[in-house]
């Protein structure tokens, strides 16, 4: 009898394995990919944003910088979601010189016309931005 007990819990450990970490990983890539591709804040930056943001317009043709360019620049080391997307709302929302957080890219371009999107879409695209990776030129 302590043959077999010992014997069940050898299969039951056995049975209890982790899975293999690379194939978990894998499936943890395909689902944010998924998420990434369907994510509201994707479509609504591709709508709107890289009209004149555009991550594949040549040097000469961009109307402003990159998208990528300006999460680059407004995320730091310490800045939360909440700050990155409150500082696109303010600048989005009330676009001026004094304002800017990118003065080179206002000296090459200008400042950004005013754009009539709510609150919430911009909490969106900010949310997308902060999030995943976004397209480079």
């Amino acid at each position: 009898m302590r043959y077999l007990l010992n014997i069940f819990i050898l299969i039951l450990f056995w049975s209890c394995q982790y899975p293999n970490s690379n194939e978990y990983q894998a499936k943890s890539e395909s689902t944010n990919a998924i998420l990434q591709d369907t994510h509201p804040g994707k479509i609504l930056m591709e709508t709107h944003c890289n009209i004149c943001h555009s991550p594949t317009a040549s040097e000469k043709e961009r109307l402003a910088p990159p998208m990528i360019a300006i999460k680059r620049h407004y995320i730091g080391a310490s800045t939360t979601k909440t700050d990155f997307v409150r500082s696109l709302n303010d600048w989005i929302q009330d676009p001026k010189e004094e304002n800017a957080k990118m003065f080179g890219a206002v000296n090459r371009f200008g400042v950004m016309v005013k754009m009539p999107f709510s609150e919430e879409t911009i909490n969106q695209i900010g949310d997308y931005m902060y999030d995943y990776e976004i397209e480079q030129p």
